[in-house]
């Protein structure tokens, strides 16, 4: 069969290493400029040189057994290590947190910046419509692989079960402030964790190899960001470094990159369904909102959808 997957995070690409090894046709689009979805990556060049910043999810575990086998494949080819500065279970991309998805990516087709818009049913097979670009190609199975309000978007017209799951997990938001300094900070601390405005902070650069200054990745907790979801990101960058100062009890000298970045869709919901399959629409839904806020659940629910699609 030749099947569409919308959205080429990690639910996404596991659904399509499973229907690719079964001898299927896939083609993936992502709105994004490039691989990561809430792996991402941000670089920036600094007057001392190019830093680095994983502005989403900070790591991930391991715990399905699968999972775990797929985690050693990456660690022995240098695309993940053990990050011992969250955890005895935290582990990290390497030399960024993309790069496992990077490595996924790259055996598949898929086709960057481009935003699906809508999905239309013609003859029994599918088409995808894009306002940016014109979409050649029929599809016999469409799978959505994003964040649980933008499938509800596509689902309107199709499968309101589905639709009405989406739409009952909302996914909460998150500002992410990054911070890099010419000078390390003077603080033992590797991380910050449950106030009640810094949800998470990190010394990004500790991670393992990060090269560069000094970075620090600063996410506001899932009620902050709802409070200030709509201040500028000057303000954020304000509020968020005077609050990250106060909380490791040091003076934040002028950093070399102070930049904010407002998640819309980070933290997902939970639902008690692995991942959604209509084989009379020949429809599926996967991502990690379907099973809990983990990134290990993107990869366990991308692969249930595939079996699902093969049942």
């Amino acid at each position: 069969m030749k099947i569409a997957i919308v959205g080429s995070g990690l639910s996404g690409l596991a659904c399509a290493d499973q229907l690719v090894a079964a001898g299927h046709r896939v083609r993936l689009f992502d709105k994004a400029r490039g691989p990561g979805g809430r792996m991402s990556t941000r670089r920036l060049d600094t007057a001392v040189g190019q830093v680095s910043f994983d502005h989403g999810a900070q790591y991930f575990t391991a715990r399905d057994q699968a999972f775990q086998t797929l985690v050693k494949q990456w660690q022995d080819s240098g695309t993940a290590a053990r990050w011992p500065g969250a955890g005895p279970e935290a582990w990290v991309g390497v030399p960024a947190m993309n790069a496992p998805i990077k490595a996924l990516s790259a055996r598949h087709d898929v086709t960057w910046s481009l935003r699906i818009d809508s999905l239309v049913k013609k003859d029994n097979r599918w088409q995808l419509e894009s306002d940016d670009q014109t979409i050649e190609d029929v599809f016999d199975i469409v799978i959505l692989a994003i964040p649980a309000e933008q499938a509800a978007d596509l689902l309107a017209s199709w499968d309101k079960d589905f639709l009405a799951v989406a739409a009952n997990t909302a996914s909460a938001p998150c500002w992410t402030l990054m911070l890099a300094f010419a000078d390390s900070l003077q603080t033992e601390k590797i991380t910050v964790r449950d106030d009640v405005v810094i949800g998470w902070a990190a010394r990004n650069s500790s991670k393992p190899g990060r090269t560069g200054p000094d970075s620090w990745v600063i996410q506001a907790s899932p009620d902050w960001s709802q409070e200030h979801l709509e201040d500028s990101q000057g303000e954020v960058v304000s509020l968020l470094s005077s609050r990250f100062a106060d909380l490791l009890g040091v003076a934040l000298p002028d950093p070399l990159v102070a930049s904010a970045h407002r998640w819309r869709y980070a933290r997902s919901g939970k639902t008690d369904q692995n991942a959604l399959y209509n084989k009379d629409f020949s429809i599926g839904v996967c991502g990690d909102w379907l099973i809990g806020p983990r990134v290990e659940c993107a990869w366990l629910s991308g692969t249930a959808l595939a079996k699902m699609i093969f049942a």
